[in-house]
């Protein structure tokens, strides 16, 4: 190396970055003797602000509420209101205009982006004006404006145009469990949107965002001065919440419910639809509802959780279950069904009477209706409240039915479901005509999420779980989940045998000819359980006039009961009224819960299936080959989907150890690069969302329920460009 050459380069390096410094000092003190900046020429003083800095709030967004299939539920939205500055004293950097100063092009120009007519900003606008005001808002239309509706705004560069940025609660779905979710709105006190009601108000600590702030400094005419801003502090987003209601149920209960309703002339319909086994909540009703952006709320009252009724025959499923239970169930004797004359002797102990006792009202069955002598089980069937008295007067003291009740059931007694309030109810039990019409659901109040607590144990082996609707709590920044909630057993009231005894009774109530839901609730593609109810409704002073609860609990598959669906409605009609609207929702819990059948099977094949439900555990099939992935499923009785043309696996859904049942779907990803189209019909939400995961190709859906058309034809060669649509229903 030459070290003259070095040291010639050197010295050339220095005399730059010499001359660069003596460019930014003259710069500087130029400016300061001046008062103006030497490039732009811009005068600084027009910079100076009295106060050294100012300070802006930077909003922390309230958390977002999801469905358990990830859709939206509650949201925050920005929302920009437009704002005209008026005042002529107003400038920019560089003594620029900041006011509106062309009237007519301004009108002109924003009429078509606020769906204005032009005059009517015109006179807005001068009128502000005439009246010397320093600014201006243009109505109704300058307010809640989008994002994009904004930026549009803004693009055309009109002076004196500014924007006030407001954060409002919304909620896409609109009326979805609206009660249950509530509503959020700005309190003026606190700064903060906040929970009003629901589950809104409940998880307000979580779903509470912290605000941040903003240092910055400005000139005398309000402009920002470049380089001043910074983060004091950081703003810091609520908690997401994720709930375990589904929507395809939650609007097809929402939507047969009203279906009902109209029906019959109906005050007031409620519903739940539960997982028996997890007792995660897939739908949550009570009518009338409302609108959650509108909030036009007449009655706050969430009913599924707060409202108290008699339940009616629904009662007796509860009553046949302690008698089993307690051993006090008489299998092979029968009773006479007619009317029921009672009284009382001198040791308390409620007797039949031949004839009326006193001033004693006697009590009848339904419609005054006389099977004759039947046996208990067929009292079941046909709901007779004779063989409930029967059973509270000759087999089972009514203290042990009242253990049963109160203790064992729950009934009385707070529901433990996280972050939902709900009602204790009351059981009238002194006066033997209490104890009596307590048994078929008549002087006892509850809820219809104790109910639906209740008959968890009967429909799941005699392990009753709580219900509940939120399943986890997410760190909105990190991901990290903050509270998981799972299934909770919150006691066991009867025994295995006696849960099977009150099913078989169940499923005779939809199967036998007389049973009181074989007509309205029986349907043609899967085997169900049930008990219907109807209950008379007292009025102000205790008396009991011609409203009635009309209910049914049902339950299927009927061999092994995986979904639960509590449906109920107050009205004067209780005789003529269509089960097609509980039918509905039925059909979108299974299929929501991928329990039905193939599209287009008989519907022998379909029963035959149902009777045949199995669980099994998921194997794991990643990095074996395809060949082995079928030996291993030979013996399990689903239907597998196989995407991609390659032999070995690389993905599968369900994951290995999950749970699956009999005709469920399962995917397994091939390492093949080529994939076709897979027949789709009869996929449910379930299905399509596990192939779009493994194969990242987008499904777009229309409809609810199950696939009934595709627009790519099957066997055709796909890839992520391809845009596959399909119809559901």
């Amino acid at each position: 190396m030459n070290p003259r050459r070095s040291n010639r380069t050197l010295a050339g390096l220095l005399i730059i970055m010499m001359v660069i410094a003596t460019l930014i000092l003259s710069n500087v003190l130029f400016t300061m003797v001046t008062q103006k900046h030497f490039r732009s020429g811009v005068n600084v003083k027009d910079f100076k602000e009295p106060d050294i800095s100012n300070t802006t709030v930077l909003k922390g967004n309230r958390g977002t509420i999801y469905d358990r299939g990830g859709e939206v539920i509650a949201q925050d939205e920005d929302t920009y209101t437009l704002v005209a500055i008026l005042d002529k004293s107003r400038k920019g950097i560089g003594n620029v205009p900041a006011y509106v100063k062309n009237v007519d092009k301004t009108a002109r120009l924003l009429a078509p982006k606020l769906d204005m007519k032009e005059d009517s900003i015109r006179d807005i606008l001068q009128n502000a004006i005439d009246n010397k005001q320093y600014q201006t808002e243009l109505g109704t239309k300058g307010k809640n404006l989008s994002k994009s509706v904004k930026e549009s705004i803004e693009a055309l560069e009109l002076p004196g145009i500014t924007f006030t940025k407001s954060v409002e609660r919304s909620y896409p779905t609109g009326t979805f469990a609206s009660h249950l979710i509530g509503y959020a709105q700005y309190n003026e006190q606190s700064g903060q949107i906040e929970g009003q009601m629901g589950l809104e108000k409940s998880l307000n600590t979580f779903l509470q965002g912290e605000d941040g702030i903003e240092v910055y400094q400005k000139d005398a005419n309000g402009n920002i001065l470049p380089g001043t801003k910074y983060t004091k502090k950081y703003a810091k987003n609520g908690n997401d919440v994720y709930l375990t209601l589904d929507r395809n149920v939650q609007l097809a209960l929402q939507s047969s419910l009203k279906k009902t309703m109209k029906e019959v002339k109906a005050d007031r319909g409620w519903g739940l639809v539960m997982e028996v086994e997890t007792g995660k909540v897939l739908g949550w009703a009570g009518l009338p509802s409302f609108d959650l952006n509108k909030r036009d709320i007449k009655d706050y009252l969430d009913v599924p959780s707060q409202y108290l009724y008699e339940p009616g025959s629904v009662m007796k499923g509860i009553t046949y279950a302690a008698a089993l239970d307690s051993g006090n169930y008489p299998y092979n004797k029968k009773y006479d069904s007619g009317v029921f004359y009672f009284g009382t002797d001198e040791k308390g102990k409620i007797y039949r009477s031949a004839t009326k006792v006193g001033g004693i009202q006697p009590i009848y069955d339904a419609l005054n209706k006389n099977y004759g002598t039947i046996s208990f089980d067929k009292g079941f069937i046909v709901s007779s409240n004779i063989a409930i008295c029967e059973l509270l007067t000759k087999y089972m003291d009514p203290s042990i039915y009242q253990d049963y009740v109160l203790n064992k059931f729950k009934f009385n007694q707070k529901v433990d479901i996280p972050f939902v309030e709900n009602s204790k109810g009351n059981m009238n039990f002194t006066y033997a005509s209490e104890k009596l019409n307590t048994g078929f659901g008549q002087g006892i109040s509850v809820t219809a999420l104790q109910m639906a607590q209740a008959y968890t144990a009967i429909l799941n082996d005699g392990k009753m779980v709580r219900p509940y609707v939120v399943e986890r709590i997410i760190d909105a920044s990190s991901g990290k989940t903050i509270q998981q909630y799972d299934t909770k057993q919150v006691g066991q009231p009867i025994s295995k045998k006696s849960a099977d005894y009150v099913k078989k009774l169940m499923k005779q109530v939809i199967d036998d000819k007389m049973g009181t839901g074989h007509i309205r609730y029986k349907m043609d593609d899967v085997s169900i359980v049930a008990k219907t109810g109807t209950g008379q409704i007292a009025n102000e002073h205790g008396q009991y006039g011609d409203i009635y609860t009309n209910s049914v609990m049902a339950a299927a598959p009927a061999d092994d009961p995986k979904v639960m669906v509590y449906y109920a409605f107050e009205s004067s009609e209780y005789l003529s009224y269509s089960g097609d609207p509980f039918k509905e929702v039925m059909k979108a819990a299974l299929v929501a819960e991928n329990i039905t059948g193939e599209e287009g099977q008989n519907q022998e094949t379909k029963k035959q299936n149902h009777v045949e439900w199995k669980e099994y555990t998921m194997p794991s099939l990643v990095n074996h080959t395809l060949r082995y992935a079928k030996q291993k499923l030979k013996e399990m009785d689903i239907d597998t989907v196989i995407i991609g043309n390659g032999n070995s696996i690389v993905a599968q859904f369900p994951k290995a150890g999950d749970a699956i049942m009999s005709n469920q779907r399962m995917f397994l990803l091939s390492d093949g690069a080529k994939i076709a189209m897979p027949n789709m019909k009869g996929w449910t939400k379930k299905d399509i969302t596990a192939f779009w995961n493994l194969t990242h190709i987008e499904v777009q859906m229309e409809g609810s329920g199950s696939v009934h058309s595709q627009n790519v034809k099957t066997g055709k060669t796909i890839s992520k460009d391809t845009i596959i649509k399909v119809k559901m229903k």
